[in-house]
């Protein structure tokens, strides 16, 4: 088969499709699956193109129009591509190259398939809603309506999908994560408590600081890092709220990519996202890949962590996040690095790229050639 993945750009390294994209066209180029990734420029210097074609393409220099990603050389390069294509799936709303993957795969008549990425819940939607209001009637709602199949990275986003009314297929297959081979790094001095992700007010930064605020004192072997790069400007906000708090074992780093990330992880002993809402929260597989054990609000589809008793599923207040990180936070070393380990062998058992592209690879065979229908696709 040939597939060709539409996503709007990879260069930001802390959005998840920035990783998740690149890394599932590479394993699927190892099944011989013959895959193309369309984006825009620019790339990231660290990609890797192992097993897949990359077009990126420049968008205009218009000040309002390029932010929308209008780019004429896109148009031009994906129909080219479509002439042979099986599968055009696209990967995120909004946006012109989002809309450009529904023209073309309506004009060459090929089965398109979408990843809204968790742009379909409800917060989502009500973020800078006026202007998706206006995509969703000038042309989002028709391109959502011609999938021939939807694919969410939990049920929680099949929920979100059904709700808007729509009927089409919807494949339920998280996003893959890499396991690192070494083993969490015990604690020595103070034991930290980790927030990885991009500082944006859906992430709930705010809630996590005046938590803390309640518990600096009371765990006074225990520091809180803020790691992810500044998203809109929130991040002043975020350390005069610290400041304001008065809050002095709380350490803000910026972002962290690659081998500094994994090390920030093994050397952390437990991560939290008080997050408003995710599709799937790609932050909190890395964590359990790594060994940490996590606090997680019910905003991101994390029930699992109770199931496999790797952490903490929650309700998202101030008063219920210091509770939980109270109780987690007077657990010793030996118990959190048990909690740790089964996070990781779950990672290993369901989340890991083979599986993942296994079931993205018979998912895309299905609506080609037909066939029984895959258990992991639901139809109602």
């Amino acid at each position: 088969m040939k597939i060709i993945q539409v996503v709007s750009g990879i260069d930001n390294l802390a959005a998840g499709p920035s990783y998740t994209v690149p890394r599932l066209c590479e394993i699927l180029g190892e099944k011989n699956c013959h895959v193309e990734l369309h984006t825009l420029e620019p790339l990231p210097k660290s990609l890797g193109t192992a097993g897949y074609e990359i077009q990126a393409y420049r968008r205009t220099r218009l000040p309002i129009m390029g932010r929308f990603g209008l780019s004429p050389a896109m148009v031009s390069g994906l129909t080219r591509a479509a002439g042979s294509a099986d599968i055009v799936h696209n990967h995120g709303l909004w946006l012109l190259p989002n809309l450009y993957a529904y023209q073309v795969a309506r004009n060459k008549r090929i089965r398109f398939v979408v990843s809204p990425r968790g742009m379909l819940s409800s917060w989502a939607l009500a973020h800078s809603k006026w202007k998706k209001r206006l995509v969703w009637h000038w042309k989002q709602q028709r391109a959502l309506g011609a999938a021939a199949c939807f694919h969410a990275t939990a049920e929680s986003e099949l929920e979100d999908i059904r709700r808007l009314g729509f009927s089409a297929p919807v494949a339920v297959i998280p996003n893959g994560v890499d396991v690192p081979k070494a083993q969490r790094k015990p604690s020595q001095g103070l034991r930290r408590l980790l927030f990885l992700a991009r500082i944006h007010k859906k992430k709930g930064v705010d809630i996590l600081l005046n938590a803390w605020r309640r518990l600096e004192e009371r765990h006074p072997h225990w520091e809180l890092t803020i790691a992810g790069p500044d998203d809109g400007g929130y991040l002043d906000g975020m350390k005069q709220l610290a400041a304001a708090l008065q809050l002095r074992r709380v350490e803000f780093t910026g972002p962290v990519y690659g081998e500094q990330k994994s090390s920030l992880l093994q050397s952390s002993d437990l991560y939290v996202l008080p997050t408003h809402s995710e599709n799937f929260g790609m932050t909190v597989a890395e964590a359990l890949a790594h060994g940490v054990p996590a606090v997680v609000t019910k905003g991101a589809p994390w029930q699992g962590l109770e199931d496999h008793r790797c952490g903490w599923w929650i309700d998202l207040s101030v008063d219920s996040l210091a509770a939980c990180l109270d109780q987690a936070m007077r657990k010793g070393d030996r118990e959190l690095r048990a909690m740790g380990e089964r996070g990781r062998t779950w990672m290993l058992r369901q989340y890991s790229w083979s599986s993942v592209a296994e079931k993205m690879e018979r998912t895309y065979a299905w609506l080609v050639y037909g066939g029984d229908r895959p258990a992991w696709v639901s139809c109602t």
